[in-house]
């Protein structure tokens, strides 16, 4: 319904069964063979999360150059302003970096630019501002790599720039005292997915020196989760470890401003998990930034004011409230602009529109871009001017796209998933022919698929029960690299069905295989569903335990669901997925692997069919007639792998015509052995066996 296509990873029973045997949960197990993790060392290294995951902070390229001028500022008493972002890493960059040279007794000017005003990154009139201000030295955070033409004008001004970011760098870095950025080409830094804010807490710890890191991992870690989590950085490897024990030190936090956010957002008493901060905590600080009031969220995090925390997290929350009324307005005038967008521009869409809100603009590109299924961007205009906010999809690189287009725009920068970019709006058009023409190019022309990566299918219902459902929390925390589980159900039926949250969710109850399951699909309402009772239905979702008036319970919190196939619709969608060389599910291959005395009655058929050497079949007489010899079911495509291993193995030439199957037996003499069939060999592998 959501997606186009499903597709299912394929199984290792194996190696399931080895993680099993390790200890780890049938669930996880399942989970972790299905991505490629099939020992438990592997295991083990993959769900480590601790502080040894941590890389030494000095290996970062610069770092030594940023910290003996931070230290020098702060032993002279300069005044050192912390040049930020109004984007939820920005903010915690900010705040993590401000607070501890605060602590440090440092003269400190927290700056986040305005988002509407003054747009992204360093800019003349602050530089220009903050020197006035008596400023020796600016700190950027989350932001700078691309501020040639502002580091010069700095340097000028008799201004030193230390640069920290962590965004893609360019051909020519700006003559800062220090850059410090993970992605530069000669930075030796082996972990290149670092948050601005987690190379911020790296220079916070470079600065406290080796005795202190522990002390100021634990201060400031749960910040850097925030920001990390928010900015949809790869939760892997360092980042896994700093999401990990920030989720554990938010639980606990002494920032009054985030404890009373926690509690605004109905986070008080919830397990916080990254889904938790992903969708819930980090909408509510992001919020201030898009309404062009990212000091506040900032104020937030900083005050040591418990009712001055509760006053700003009220407000937040009504901040994002105002952001959501504003999003679903652009979102729908951007719709009707798609429908009547030319189907030779919809590989990309470029979108431009006069009074957009800047700071709401990125949100709806990342929900157009899921919808249509193609890289999206979206243009604020404004007295001939566009500033711009893009989502990828599909993998397509948006930096790399930018930059083959930068001779059109003003500026740009970013991520490969998510950049911004300024640009004339009489070049526009221009602008949007050449990111088509990239999108064709990469793709050959056809069109982009939404597709959904299933982790598995579920045909052990008693798997789904709380134990299990609790310990898939051992794969926590989830994120770009690690994302959260999405299982199937297949012949599934719809018990009752109502919509609920104001009519905006639809919740179900599902009899699968015997058993009954809750389930809750957001965001979809009963017509979009076009569900009744009785029907039948796959559904992938991800499980969840939900609790109400102290009973606990399984629920399916549904991604997508879709009419159940019939038998013959499965049995040919798995044929056609083994020709077109994806990998099977152990289960899959099962049901596609003939066994000897299939092969043996179907030759025998086809012997007795035979005219002067030839025979000519419909595949349905054909189902027909076999499941009359076989004695059983007789799947179409398991008597077309029989015929592809004869075909192979050069007993016959097989033919398959529009209307029937035609079949010319070969001459062959001797024994001819089946099992040497590189068919047979590769489903027997998927099978693990």
């Amino acid at each position: 319904m959501k997606y186009q296509e499903w597709s299912c990873t394929a199984g290792h029973p194996a190696a399931r069964a080895a993680l099993e045997a390790a200890g780890i949960p049938a669930l996880a197990a399942l989970v972790l063979s299905g991505r490629g993790v099939t020992t438990p060392e592997e295991a083990r290294s993959f769900l480590a999360s601790g502080p040894e995951l941590l890389h030494e902070p000095m290996d970062l390229a610069d770092m030594d150059k940023a910290v003996a001028r931070i230290r020098r500022a702060l032993d002279g008493g300069e005044t050192i302003a912390v040049y930020g972002d109004y984007d939820v890493d920005g903010i915690t960059a900010t705040c993590l970096l401000t607070h501890y040279l605060q602590s440090e007794g440092g003269r400190i000017i927290p700056y986040i630019p305005d988002r509407l005003e003054e747009g992204y990154g360093l800019n003349r009139e602050a530089v220009e501002a903050l020197h006035s201000q008596g400023v020796g030295l600016i700190v950027t955070v989350d932001c700078g790599i691309t501020a040639v033409a502002e580091a010069q004008l700095a340097a000028s001004l008799g201004v030193d720039v230390v640069i920290t970011d962590h965004h893609e760098c360019k051909e020519v870095l700006p003559r800062a005292l220090a850059v410090v950025d993970p992605r530069r080409g000669d930075c030796p830094y082996p972990f290149k997915h670092l948050a601005g804010v987690g190379v911020a807490l790296k220079l916070v710890l470079a600065l406290g020196g080796p005795d202190r890191r522990e002390a100021l991992l634990e201060r400031y870690c749960d910040l850097a989760a925030i920001g990390t989590v928010a900015d949809v950085m790869h939760l892997t490897g360092e980042n896994r470890a700093i999401v990990r024990l920030g989720l554990a030190a938010l639980r606990r936090t002494k920032r009054p401003g985030l404890a009373a956010l926690l509690r605004e957002a109905g986070l008080g008493e919830r397990p916080l998990t990254s889904t938790a901060i992903g969708y819930t905590l980090a909408p509510r600080i992001n919020a201030a930034g898009r309404m062009g009031c990212a000091q506040v969220a900032a104020e937030l995090l900083l005050t040591g004011d418990s009712a001055r925390g509760e006053e700003l997290a009220k407000l937040l929350c009504e901040r994002n409230r105002e952001r959501q009324a504003i999003e679903a307005e652009i979102f729908a005038q951007s719709v009707a602009l798609v429908d009547a967008t030319p189907p030779q521009e919809r590989q990309a869409l470029v979108l431009a529109g006069l009074g957009w809100h800047q700071g709401v603009v990125g949100i709806v590109a990342s929900r157009l871009a899921e919808k249509y299924a193609c890289p999206t961007f979206m243009i604020c205009l404004q007295d001939g001017h566009g500033k711009g906010s893009c989502r990828s999809f599909g993998g397509f690189n948006l930096f790399t796209a930018l930059e083959a287009c930068q001779d059109l725009l003003e500026g740009f920068g970013g991520h490969a998933l998510a950049a911004g970019f300024t640009i004339d709006a009489d070049k526009i058009p221009e602008f949007r022919a050449r990111l088509n023409q990239q999108v064709r190019s990469q793709t050959g022309g056809t069109d982009m698929v939404a597709t959904l990566t299933v982790d598995a299918e579920i045909t052990e219902t008693e798997l789904l029960n709380l134990e299990q459902v609790e310990a898939l929390d051992l794969l926590e925390p989830y994120g770009a690299g690690n994302p959260r589980p999405v299982f199937s159900l297949t012949g599934c039926t719809v018990v009752t069905l109502a919509e609920v949250g104001g009519g905006r969710h639809l919740k179900l109850r599902l009899n699968c295989g015997g058993r009954q399951f809750d389930a809750i699909f957001f965001g979809v309402t009963a017509a979009e569903s076009g569900l009744t009772a009785g029907d039948r239905v796959e559904v992938a979702f991800s499980p969840q335990i939900n609790e109400y008036r102290g009973w606990r319970s399984v629920q399916l919190q549904i991604t997508d669901l879709r009419p159940a196939l019939t038998r013959g619709q499965r049995e040919r969608a798995i044929y056609e997925k083994f020709r077109r060389g994806e990998d099977l599910t152990p289960k899959e291959a099962a049901l596609l692997l003939p066994s000897r005395e299939e092969f043996v009655l179907l030759w025998r058929y086809l012997k007795g069919r035979a005219g002067p050497g030839v025979v000519e079949e419909s595949p349905r007489r054909l189902t027909r007639n076999l499941s009359r010899d076989w004695g059983h079911h007789a799947p179409f495509p398991r008597a077309m792998i029989c015929l592809e291993v004869f075909d192979e193995r050069g007993l016959i030439r097989l033919e398959c015509r529009p209307d029937a199957l035609h079949i010319v037996f070969n001459a062959v003499q001797g024994k001819v052995d089946l099992n040497e069939s590189q068919i047979l060999r590769r489903l027997r592998q998927m099978m693990g066996s």
